[in-house]
């Protein structure tokens, strides 16, 4: 098995598969070849890996011989990876099939397939319990003696279980636990056909939250473009369906956002060659298989472009946005991203924290995205002071932004000291009234947390407004009232933490926090707030690694040095000893030798680790990057593109990188990088 993933965004991965027949990237469609009818060569509309029906070429006497004899790559004139399905989807139809599981594994390994698919037994959704366990359990036995049968054939073993979700997770732990390659999900075109969209997510959720990371998951019969970025998303790799011949025959086109009818067509509706160089009319007065082969054309390239942009949406971080464009062209699409907001916890475990994409708030359903999920659970753990002032939202950075302050601002009251009390205690009775006040403002502001409020993240202290995606984020001006909403709840809670709490008229009008007990608070005009440097990159450290982390990092007399274009913290040292450079793209800080040995003493082992085998060892002090099969342990709660100590099992430390994989899939994997190495030498 050879399956390496290179980029990630939400569960999606843009990978490679190796066969025996050439090199798979992920994701990927697989066009659905008949052997014995197909007139298309897919492959010169982009298809890298095909699917055919072994239960077919069996049947067929003609075609077995040839296959037989000439294997099943020249049997459909294609040279690349052939997958071959078992005869499920017959036995699905018409009940039976007049083969056994062991026949047809054994014949599709003798007619060359690249890999093949054991004879599962495809139950239909929303069957009786009883029916669905009984054939689950056909399913994994047929699936154990596949694996008996087979020589060297990569195999894959479906995930049945109907439309429940516990079934679908057991029969996903068994096969996970057996020697597959690849892993389909069945039995799920009817939800597809019937727009249960939502059902769809719980099927595929239960099913890859319980496969191994390590292995590729194929959503079979999943072959319409408005799906494939909401199934990627959801961590699907492979796609395979005849839809594209299927529409053509009914004269129908397909494309991301829905289906067109070529009798409703005035204009064509893509750049495709089809679409340059035809009309509607024209297409309508063509002969009926001319047509349909045109129209294939046109449904292979339209659903080949929406592959290439997810790959490219996944690479650059931006495939949540896709996800929301596609989802919201149907009604029960949009239902289904809904949906995804009961996986949040599991989806934010493989979302990578820093992109090379801004943030878009695109609606409501942004709110669900796993990057306002993760900064929220970080607040839970930034060490809170006594008193926090609450700011409007205005130009990113905001800290370079608090020029133009509300003009009136509102105590909520409790039972805390107040204000007059403050006064009387400070030693300066000849002071004016003025001139105490503005001192005990500044005095208030050094211990005082000041937190801009805004959608999407909720709250955002201002030590942290440059850190990704807090800053690099876009949402509309006017508030929606999902927003309003959820950002009156995460107030409500980030609230407790303080005893003094100071808000702008503006945030307690906007989020509803004048219906607390609120008094007029006197802050002098100008309210000069300045983000302590010191302050900042503490709070950063600890935002990135965890709770104390910054004063793991900078305790002591510590230098920084700031861009001389912008103004923006870029180093710190200690002494000549660079510890840590803050990333200019994200805010967020990358280590150098120094900073990785004060990280490596103050984080409890195996906190950020991840830990190589004697063999790896010599090449970890070296600064050559770490492969997934060196790996005998880390902290499973690692992410994606995180900043990472490399030790030895006696938790010495040899190098520091960037992680490829997240923690889990760096336990689970063992091919492929699992983290770029930055610096050895220790």
């Amino acid at each position: 098995m050879n399956f390496e993933i290179k980029y990630k965004d939400a569960r999606g991965r843009v990978g490679t598969l190796k066969t025996p027949h050439g090199t798979i990237k992920t994701p990927a469609l697989m066009p659905v070849i008949h052997p014995g009818k197909q007139t298309i060569q897919v492959s010169d509309y982009g298809a890298e890996v095909v699917i055919t029906n072994a239960y077919l070429i069996y049947k067929n006497e003609d075609l077995r011989e040839i296959a037989l004899e000439e294997g099943v790559h020249k049997l459909i004139d294609f040279p690349g990876p052939v997958v071959t399905d078992s005869g499920s989807f017959q036995l699905s139809l018409y009940g039976d099939v007049q083969v056994s599981n062991q026949e047809i594994v054994e014949f599709q390994e003798k007619i060359g397939t690249d890999i093949g698919t054991s004879l599962d037994i495809p139950t239909p959704p929303s069957v009786k319990r009883e029916r669905a366990e009984r054939e689950l359990e056909i399913t994994l036995q047929r699936a154990s003696e596949a694996l008996e049968v087979r020589d060297e054939l990569m195999l894959n073993s479906v995930v049945q279980g109907s439309t429940y979700p516990d079934l679908r997770s057991k029969c996903a732990d068994a096969l996970g636990k057996m020697d597959f390659q690849v892993h389909p999900i069945g039995a799920v075109v009817p939800l597809m056909e019937s727009y249960r969209y939502k059902e769809l997510v719980e099927v595929v959720m239960a099913s890859v939250t319980h496969l191994p990371d390590s292995r590729p998951r194929h959503l079979m019969g999943a072959g319409h473009p408005m799906i494939f970025a909401l199934a990627v998303a959801m961590g699907c790799d492979l796609f395979d369906s005849a839809a594209y011949i299927l529409y053509a025959e009914d004269d129908r086109l397909l494309m991301p956002g829905g289906t067109l009818k070529l009798e409703n067509l005035y204009e064509m509706p893509c750049s495709c060659e089809v679409c340059t160089s035809y009309t509607p009319e024209q297409l309508r007065q063509m002969k009926k298989e001319e047509r349909r082969e045109l129209l294939a054309i046109h449904n292979l390239r339209v659903s080949f472009a929406e592959m290439r942009m997810i790959r490219q949406a996944i690479v650059e971080g931006s495939l949540w946005e896709l996800v929301e464009q596609r989802c919201r062209a149907h009604p029960f699409l949009l239902e289904a991203l809904r949906s995804l907001k009961n996986y949040s916890k599991d989806l934010e475990k493989y979302d990578p924290p820093y992109k090379n994409s801004a943030f878009f708030y695109t609606g409501p359903e942004s709110l669900n995205r796993p990057e306002v999920y993760r900064h929220l659970k970080k607040m839970r753990r930034i060490p809170s002071k006594k008193s926090v002032l609450l700011l409007p939202r205005s130009s990113k950075p905001y800290s370079e932004r608090l020029y133009d302050l509300p003009e009136k601002f509102y105590r909520i009251t409790n039972e805390q000291e107040n204000f007059e009390a403050k006064q009387d205690s400070l030693e300066h009775p000849k002071q004016s009234a003025e001139s105490l006040n503005q001192q005990i403002i500044e005095t208030q502001l050094e211990d005082m947390q000041v937190t801009v409020v805004d959608v999407p993240f909720g709250v955002i202290p201002l030590e942290l407004d440059q850190v990704y995606p807090l800053a690099q984020n876009e949402s509309p001006d006017s508030y929606d009232e999902d927003s309003l909403k959820m950002v009156g709840n995460v107030l409500q809670d980030y609230l407790e933490g303080f005893d003094e709490i100071i808000v702008s008229e503006e945030v307690a009008q906007t989020f509803a926090l004048n219906t607390l007990p609120l008094e007029e608070y006197p802050f002098p005009e100008p309210l000069n707030i300045v983000v302590d440097d010191q302050k900042r990159i503490k709070m950063i450290a600890d935002y990135q690694f965890g709770e104390g982390a910054g004063n793991g990092l900078f305790d002591g007399d510590v230098q920084i040095v700031k861009s001389r274009k912008t103004g923006k913290i870029r180093h710190v040292y200690d002494g000549e000893e660079l510890i840590a450079t803050l990333r200019a793209s994200d805010g967020v800080f990358v280590l150098a030798r120094e900073g990785a040995r004060r990280l490596h003493r103050y984080l409890p082992y195996p906190k950020n680790r991840v830990v190589v085998n004697e063999d790896a060892e010599p090449f970890a002090r070296e600064g050559k990057s770490i492969f997934a099969k060196f790996v005998i342990n880390c902290d499973i709660d690692i992410h994606a593109k995180e900043e990472v100590l490399i030790v030895n099992a006696e938790d010495q430390l040899l190098a520091f990188g960037k992680s490829i994989l997240n923690g889990k899939e760096i336990l689970d994997f063992n091919t492929g990088q699992a983290v770029k190495t930055r610096k050895g030498g220790f």
